[in-house]
């Protein structure tokens, strides 16, 4: 059974009444207000909203790397208070080791945990297979392109079966056509671990073809201001229709013309309702 067709879920992760407040020598800026939020398992969340509004900020919160000022993040009904292998966090810029290999660096992470050596190098084998790199075990970090890189990143990440995958821009420095490839591999992964994947982007196309649901923020100081639950990463996976012809169904159409106003403050957000349970219809 797969993410399409799962039946009802738990929440892997709740955000309750989430501020926070940075305090610095020109004064303090609060840049998350009241956050509010329920994350279901096995779904992909796509985070969206203006440059600087904080979507950064509460993905570090929940990958715990920073702790609210006030309120608490949960995963599976354990407060959140630091990082952990259970929330594999992704960057824009991918983090391996130079000074190691790609196999090494996948299996670094297994290594600290004292994973068994048959263990480690079942699981990095299959991580490998996984983002099309087994040719390329042996190569260091700095013999590969950049969408090589990233597959590395997925891959280091991957290996320890995470149940949360986290994901700060982790396309925004690749070109298009690398960038579209790893797209691909994002959606196939999701659908192959059935984890639950939180995407922070600025690409409105990037969040509808990837997610299955898009939370919109709102100017700091920032409050998620509306959500969409969408079809569209299925019908790609499913083969229902093509990622151009997706993108260019009225469905779609419409709800990136409200996310982009939404964006650029075309519209007063104070009036915009919070439609959380009205799924976009899917286009034939």
């Amino acid at each position: 059974m797969n993410a399409a067709t799962a039946g009802p879920k738990d929440h892997i992760i709740s955000l309750n009444n989430i501020h926070m407040t940075y305090h610095g020598a020109k004064g303090d800026v609060v840049v998350l207000q009241d956050i509010n939020l329920d994350i279901e398992a096995g779904e992909f969340v796509c985070l969206l909203g203006p440059s600087g509004c904080g979507k950064s900020t509460l993905l570090w919160i929940i990958a715990g790397l920073l702790l609210p000022t006030d309120g608490e993040a949960i995963m599976d009904h354990k407060p959140i208070t630091g990082p952990d292998w259970d929330r594999g966090v992704i960057f824009q810029r991918p983090s391996c080791f130079p000074w190691l290999n790609v196999h090494d660096n996948i299996s670094f992470g297994l290594k600290m945990r004292h994973v068994s050596r048959e263990k480690i190098e079942e699981l990095t084998a299959e991580s490998l297979k996984t983002v099309g790199l087994s040719d390329f075990a042996n190569y260091h970090p700095y013999e590969l392109s950049g969408g090589m890189k990233q597959r590395a990143a997925f891959a280091r990440i991957l290996v320890n079966q995470p149940r949360m995958v986290l994901m700060d821009e982790p396309f925004g420095a690749l070109d298009a056509l690398t960038r579209k490839n790893i797209q691909n591999l994002a959606r196939e992964i999701w659908q192959k671990t059935q984890s639950t994947v939180l995407l922070i982007t600025h690409d409105v196309d990037e969040a509808l073809s990837l997610g299955t649901r898009i939370l919109v923020m709102s100017q700091r100081p920032s409050k998620i201001i509306k959500e969409f639950r969408t079809h569209f990463t299925y019908e790609i996976l499913n083969g229902d229709s093509k990622l151009d012809h997706v993108r260019y169904s009225q469905g779609y159409m419409e709800v990136r013309d409200e996310i982009l106003i939404m964006i650029t403050g075309d519209m007063d957000t104070d009036t915009v309702r919070m439609d959380k349970d009205e799924p976009v219809k899917r286009q034939r």
